[in-house]
């Protein structure tokens, strides 16, 4: 992949995608080519291979997918798992059918079991059932990785697969009903100190532990193992280091400046117990993360009060 190579980065506008182009952007690479939801509709079989076959990118980075937190999954399953096949069976064939040289599939590390072994290796994956509340969407991404296995066995095509843990960053989804544990905190402690609020409630007990990678380290991970990694194998990005929901819940509270009371909903699922990637095969390619947690929910507070607007 050099920086005139044809690039397609899917999903552009999400999380992960933005923070993709962002990167390759500022790495040099200016042949990047982009659609929106309502420019392409990724869920159109027909639409999708209608563009790969004009547009005939090089290289593929597929970061579409639905997306949500926990209320959102366990609500909307079928649709969880319905777009999420379609959107990203029609990229990775398409890029296949219409010549590109190399695919990047993104995967989530809901895939694993509930119950695996922490930390969470590569060989877990269909070692024991999955966390319920997230089954539909994890098994599309399971199916996701398999296909690019399959299409390397049977057609040697470069596909390659990550699993990247939680991931927070500027053009995050900050909608309360859909988002993520950490946006969703980050608003309600902005939204409280703004109001005078002196009480916010966070949901479950707190207990929970999980790790975090900011969008940007995930989105520089990712062109690193397509510039350098071409194995079966999919590979985890993350930290390696994880916290309780509790520990992060006030590290938000402090960085936003929330002085109230914080009191934990215990009729809200508090979801897989534990969620730590192991990131030594990473590790051992040469990459790690750069930016820390508090550095990095810093940042985004700051994009986030610049950005009201869009919420």
């Amino acid at each position: 992949m050099n920086q005139n190579s044809k690039i397609y980065v899917a999903g552009h506008r999400g999380l992960v995608g933005s923070a993709i182009v962002h990167r390759l952007q500022e790495q040099g690479f200016t042949n990047i080519i982009t659609r929106t939801s309502q420019e392409l509709d990724l869920r159109r079989q027909e639409d999708v291979e209608r563009f790969f076959e004009t547009e005939r990118p090089e290289y593929v980075f597929d970061a579409a997918a639905k997306v949500g937190g926990i209320y959102a999954n366990n609500t909307y399953r079928a649709d969880f798992l319905y777009e999420n096949l379609a959107i990203q069976n029609n990229v990775i064939y398409s890029a296949y059918r219409f010549g590109a040289k190399k695919l990047l599939f993104l995967g989530s590390s809901c895939i694993y079991p509930k119950l695996a072994a922490q930390p969470l290796h590569e060989d877990a994956l269909l070692t024991g059932p999955l966390e319920p509340t997230n089954e539909p969407y994890a098994i599309a991404k399971i199916a996701g990785i398999k296909l690019c296995e399959a299409l390397r066995d049977q057609y040697q095509f470069q596909a390659i697969s990550c699993m990247p843990t939680n991931l927070y960053g500027p053009n995050d989804n900050f909608n309360l009903q859909t988002s993520h544990v950490l946006p969703a905190l980050i608003r309600k402690f902005v939204e409280a100190k703004e109001s005078g609020a002196k009480e916010v409630i966070a949901w479950g007990t707190g207990s929970p532990l999980r790790e975090f990678l900011h969008s940007y380290d995930a989105a520089d991970a990712m062109i690193f193992l397509m510039q350098n990694y071409d194995g079966r194998e999919f590979l985890n990005i993350g930290t390696g280091e994880d916290l309780s929901i509790k520990a992060l819940t006030e590290l938000i509270a402090e960085i936003v400046g929330f002085q109230g009371t914080i009191t934990w909903d215990t009729s809200k699922p508090d979801g897989t117990p534990r969620k730590l990637m192991s990131v030594n095969k990473l590790h051992a390619l040469g990459w790690r993360h750069k930016i820390s947690l508090r550095e990095g929910i810093t940042s985004v507070v700051e994009w986030f009060h610049q950005n009201r607007h869009r919420y």
